[in-house]
């Protein structure tokens, strides 16, 4: 598990407004996805409303695919900023992302700026969303890093738990890194829930006491949605590439 970063860290450069994304960008991005997602794929939308009108919010999404960060920017009710590693911004896709207000991060090192704008955005009453896994995987939440018990523990968000089901069932024909054309990809919202514990703490054994609790509170998640939407055959399957 990476170290946490230290309070002062996070907190030099949030008061910046320079330094948070823009919110404009990030809603143009939003209608653009809400065009993309619904025009290539038929995306099943469940529990949307459970996502805060307003209010900072911490989107919490499993990832086993490419585009289920660009899917649950197209069907959130709100305008999102998700963390995306910085080896994604290459050439005018870079220009777009940044220009939509999406956060580049480095994750080989506590990297301060990305910090400061995701705590900024935080701040600002935004939506903040992250893939606690930290790379792709079987989006089963089996193993997660110590970044979204921070973001929740230092701002006070909700985190809302979010699945997205059937982007890897199978490969598309034209384009085989992406699932087939007009095929149904299910995205499911939770309950929003505090990670504290209540105690106002913030050491490093707190933040680990809220990545279990985290932990529990996404597995259960993704097990309901799995239910909800008749993909429980997809739990242990491994994720096609």
């Amino acid at each position: 598990m990476r170290r946490h970063p230290c309070r002062g860290e996070a907190g030099r450069e949030v008061s910046d407004p320079s330094n948070v994304p823009s919110e404009r960008g990030a809603e143009v991005g939003r209608r653009i996805g809400v065009g993309l997602m619904y025009g290539l794929w038929r995306p099943r939308v469940l529990g949307s409303w459970k996502v805060p009108a307003t209010g900072p919010v911490i989107l919490a999404v499993n990832h086993s695919h490419n585009i289920d960060g660009p899917m649950v920017i197209g069907v959130a009710p709100r305008a999102s900023h998700f963390l995306v590693k910085k080896e994604a911004f290459i050439g005018p896709i870079a220009t777009f992302m940044r220009a939509t207000g999406q956060l580049e991060v480095d994750r080989s090192t506590a990297d301060r700026t990305a910090i400061s704008r995701a705590l900024g955005v935080l701040a600002n009453g935004g939506v903040l969303g992250i893939f606690p896994e930290g790379s792709r995987g079987d989006g089963d939440f089996a193993s997660l890093r110590s970044g979204l018990a921070y973001f929740a523990v230092r701002s006070g968000a909700p985190i809302v738990p979010v699945a997205v089901l059937g982007s890897t069932d199978r490969r598309g024909r034209l384009i085989k890194a992406l699932p087939p054309l007009r095929s149904r990809v299910d995205v499911v919202f939770g309950d929003p829930f505090e990670a504290g514990d209540g105690s106002g703490r913030r050491t490093r054994a707190a933040l680990d006491e809220a990545t279990i609790r985290i932990q529990k509170h996404l597995t259960a998640h993704l097990d309901n949605a799995r239910r909800l939407t008749g993909r429980q055959e997809d739990a242990g399957r491994p994720a096609e590439r």
